[in-house]
């Protein structure tokens, strides 16, 4: 097929990305664990934890779960909002071997019970707060070891006062009976001891069941390959070079991730990229909470802000956000849902830099068409097909249409 997009494509950006730099999750995580064991990975309520303690830590909690007698392949949920515990477990489950289901921590009994019923999930990390949900399906699932995270686990003495907060004053812990359940930092602690059996898989190896399409009957779990997900960090790096590496260079790229990283959007495209390039990962638990989201990014001048619409919008109208330091901010990332021009308008005239959108699916691992990141003004479109990425337009025998006409929308890629 003739690509046609790629003659608007700006300066920088390659047709096809070389797939062969990374080809598992497992090499771009330990690369960034090497290259970057002294910068910071994650800053989470104000704390910053280093990669080489999260390089320790999923090794530990890793080792941990390979001891539990879990065997290669076994499916491992994570039921967790935005939190570095978070990012241990997902390093931990794939160094050790095992497939990631993520998990909506909102999810009502039945939509948890179904997710992990038709995943086929033995063990499952969660947060306290929402462990009553968990409690009430487990019995109905083949889920047999249960991680129970708090909110406080890695942020050291403050982490003691936020748990007693939490709890006792915020009463933001339903009660729950889940005998047999393991602390996460006792996990970590008990797996320090052992020795992790590094995974090795293949590029074509499962690495998560991420589940989508609720609006349309049951959750469906999209079965993402190691391949799938870091060719498309490829791709979206390639898709940023314009803007990441100018002639006024960043020393260390700070992403905001404010969108919830049991998502493929967040996952894929604000944490992977962000480890891929060591970057420091900004984590907000809870976008609703403004102040809390003003006070997380004040000490920083962010870099990279992938959003909806509606959290665009919301944020741009408090007055806290206002007083923020825009004067780095190189990407404005805008998905997930249709970018409005009063809003996209209103953040630009704010932060000076434009919404830059995009269109994805869990399917296609996140981005697979983006508007070019030097555009300077609305567009109201989707943009261009990315790098190694090929979209086409069809009719209902399954032949390409003309330029303009609708049809349906077919996508191949990495």
């Amino acid at each position: 097929m003739e690509k046609v997009w790629l003659k608007s494509y700006p300066p920088g950006v390659p047709a096809e990305v070389d797939l062969n730099n990374c080809p598992t999750l497992i090499d771009l995580m330990d690369k960034s664990f090497r290259e970057y064991s002294q910068r910071s990975l994650v800053d989470f309520l104000g704390r910053q934890i280093s990669y080489g303690e999260i390089d320790r830590q999923s090794r530990a909690f890793g080792a941990w779960l390979q001891s539990v007698g879990l065997k290669p392949g076994a499916r491992v949920a994570i039921m967790m909002p935005n939190v570095p515990q978070y990012v241990v477990a997902l390093c931990a489950i794939l160094r050790a071997g095992y497939v990631v289901v993520n998990v909506n921590p909102l999810y009502t009994p039945r939509e948890l019970e179904h997710q992990l019923k038709d995943s086929g999930a033995e063990a499952i990390i969660v947060m306290e707060m929402f462990a009553s949900t968990v409690e009430q399906v487990i019995a109905q699932t083949a889920v047999k070891h249960v991680v129970l995270a708090s909110i406080g686990d890695m942020l050291g003495v403050k982490g003691i006062i936020t748990n007693f907060l939490i709890r006792n004053v915020k009463k933001a812990v339903p009660a729950f009976n889940l005998p047999g359940a393991v602390k996460f930092n006792d996990a970590v602690a008990s797996g320090s001891g052992k020795t992790l059996k590094m995974a090795m898989p293949k590029p074509e190896d499962l690495s998560f069941l991420q589940y989508t399409g609720g609006t349309t009957g049951v959750s469906k779990g999209a079965m993402l390959t190691h391949r799938n997900v870091a060719g498309n960090v490829l791709v979206s790096e390639a898709w940023l070079e314009p803007v990441l590496h100018t002639d006024k260079p960043i020393e260390q790229m700070k992403v905001v991730i404010a969108l919830p990283l049991y998502h493929i959007f967040a996952l894929v495209s604000c944490l992977w990229l962000g480890m891929r390039s060591g970057a420091l990962c900004i984590l907000i638990p809870n976008p609703r909470d403004f102040d809390a989201v003003v006070k997380a990014l004040k000490p920083h001048k962010v870099n990279l802000f992938p959003a909806v619409n509606t959290l665009f919008n919301a944020l741009a109208l408090h007055p806290g956000f206002q007083t923020l330091d825009f004067s780095d901010l190189r990407i404005s990332n805008g998905g997930g849902m249709a970018v409005q021009r009063a809003v996209a308008d209103r953040w630009k005239a704010l932060t000076g830099s434009p919404i830059v959108e995009g269109y994805g699916l869990t399917e296609t691992t996140s981005g697979c068409t983006c508007n070019p990141v030097l555009s300077d003004k609305y567009t109201g479109t989707v943009g261009l097909p990315m790098p190694s990425t090929e979209v086409d337009i069809r009719d209902d025998a399954g032949k390409s249409v003309p330029i303009g006409e609708p049809g349906e929308i077919c996508i191949r890629g990495p």
